[in-house]
């Protein structure tokens, strides 16, 4: 195990468990080592913590809990950097940004693919106009009960 500072304090982690992205984030390529650090509070979000720069942090979270028809499949290039096949589990998430609004944004547009059999990430760009960098989240309708 090791121990490092992080803005949630000491976290101690297993570095067997490290999250590799081999192309690093979006204009931070040189973010390639991560560790998961669930969320205290139960909820769809959790944290990814740079494990390179200690001063990085993400929230990340699985988008189809709030885009039941948001679905991407990992292209054969994309497959080969995560090391995985076709018939391999591959999770999509996505980083998730409050404003000084305190609105709540998803990043539609630059996914992160993520593959548990060889703990490896990616993240993509879509070429794809229904998706946004600062995805809304859905607003729900409050429908009054009789």
């Amino acid at each position: 195990m090791k121990i490092m500072q992080t803005r949630f304090g000491e976290v101690e982690y297993d570095p067997a468990l490290i999250l590799h992205f081999p192309e690093g984030l979006i204009g931070l390529d040189q973010l390639r080592h991560f560790i998961v650090v669930p969320n205290k509070k139960p909820g769809p979000l959790f944290w990814i913590q740079c494990v390179d720069d200690p001063a990085f942090a993400f929230v990340l979270t699985d988008p189809t809990n709030f885009f039941l028809d948001y679905i991407i499949q990992p292209n054969d290039n994309e497959r080969q950097k995560l090391g995985i096949d076709a018939q391999s589990d591959c999770f999509v998430v996505t980083t998730v940004s409050i404003s000084e609004e305190k609105e709540i944004t998803l990043n539609l547009a630059a996914p992160i693919l993520y593959a548990p059999t060889t703990n490896r990430a990616l993240q993509v760009v879509l070429d794809d106009p229904r998706y946004d960098t600062r995805t809304p989240l859905p607003k729900i309708e409050n429908k009054a009960s009789c």
